[in-house]
């Protein structure tokens, strides 16, 4: 692992801060916080006007004076003062008295793969805001891996694909280390302003930046499968006048939009195995891809990955909250590291 599970062990809480959604899992209560990262400040009175699902709603509807802020882009925390204030909001009160009870509270956190040092110290420094006197840093594709059910811990290869709103990160993981990983700066944020930019090119539709994602709302029924319905009707308003009209969209066009994006990753995930060790390449085979993720569960991404790559690939049963899961578990101390026993001698 890439820290050590008995320091995990010691720790109270353990926060992932994605891009999208910000998740707190507490020892003993279990999942206590899943509410998007952002926060609406009054940009006069500096005062925190709302924080999570309330903010999020407040987007592209604010007066001026009202900003919504987003403390967290790609897996960083870029803002880390907004981001204490955003924590301790979505904690709540009750709970932080609980968490100031201890008297060396520690604290764990998920970092993307090949994170650089000052994004850690941010993370670091969000959790120290807390009142964490120490904090851990766990690998993300390790703790969704976990929080997967995949035998991380075992010597067979095991890949895994973590789906986020801004970055895709894939990783063959061995004997609970990283094998070879990528990192891609592609996730279902580029997907959608991909949908997004289509219909205002082709249509002449801007959608509405509170509506459901724009790619499920584009494919509706069978995604990025070329079985799906030929045309599909999306309401919007119109780029000229402002009025709203819906337009019937051709689905196959708007697949094509969507690989362009997706090919990067395909380029990624195609690096990974070629830097693989053959035994490793062998076992995926037939063990597959194991996406996790928010934006794994975008509409037919699966099968398209299952084409391209021409191994199996499957969608963890809790894919958005499989990275939070996982080092919860390594918290509670259900993960155990594989023990050998030392050869005994041949009389």
């Amino acid at each position: 692992m890439t820290v050590s599970l008995e320091q995990l062990r010691r720790c109270h809480l353990a926060v992932d801060l994605g891009a999208a959604r910000t998740r707190v899992f507490v020892k003993g209560a279990g999942l206590v916080v899943d509410e998007p990262s952002v926060a609406a400040v009054n940009t006069r009175t500096g005062a925190l006007i709302a924080v999570g699902a309330l903010a999020e709603q407040m987007t592209g509807r604010t007066p001026h004076y009202i900003q919504v802020a987003r403390p967290v882009r790609g897996g960083t925390v870029v803002d880390v003062e907004m981001a204490q204030r955003m924590l301790r909001h979505l904690i709540g009160d009750k709970l932080r008295r609980q968490l100031r009870r201890k008297p060396f509270l520690r604290a764990a956190a998920c970092t993307p793969h090949d994170s650089d040092p000052l994004a850690q110290r941010a993370a670091v420094e969000t959790l120290v805001g807390l009142g964490a006197r120490r904090v851990e840093l766990v690998d993300t594709l390790i703790a969704a891996a976990v929080g997967a059910g995949l035998p991380v811990e075992q010597p067979t290869a095991t890949m895994i694909m973590v789906c986020g709103a801004a970055t895709t990160q894939v990783a063959v993981l061995s004997l609970g280390s990283i094998v070879t990983a990528q990192r891609i700066p592609i996730g279902g944020n580029a997907i959608d302003h991909a949908v997004i930019q289509y219909l205002r090119h082709q249509h002449e539709l801007m959608l509405p930046s509170q509506s459901v994602r724009p790619l499920q709302l584009a494919l509706s029924g069978n995604g990025l499968n070329p079985h799906g319905p030929s045309t599909t009707e999306i309401h919007g308003r119109d780029v000229a006048t402002g009025i709203a009209r819906s337009v019937l969209v051709d689905t196959a066009a708007v697949r094509a939009a969507v690989y362009t994006p997706l090919t990067a990753v395909l380029d990624g995930i195609g690096k990974v195995l070629r830097d693989c060790p053959p035994d490793l390449v062998a076992d995926l085979a037939d063990r597959g891809i194991m996406m996790v993720g928010g934006s794994a569960l975008l509409p037919g991404l699966d099968q398209m990955l299952r084409d391209a790559t021409g191994v199996p690939v499957a969608i963890a049963d809790r894919p958005d909250i499989c990275a939070v899961l996982g080092i919860g578990a390594m918290l509670e101390g259900k993960v155990r590291p594989m023990i050998l026993d030392p050869l005994a001698e041949a009389h």
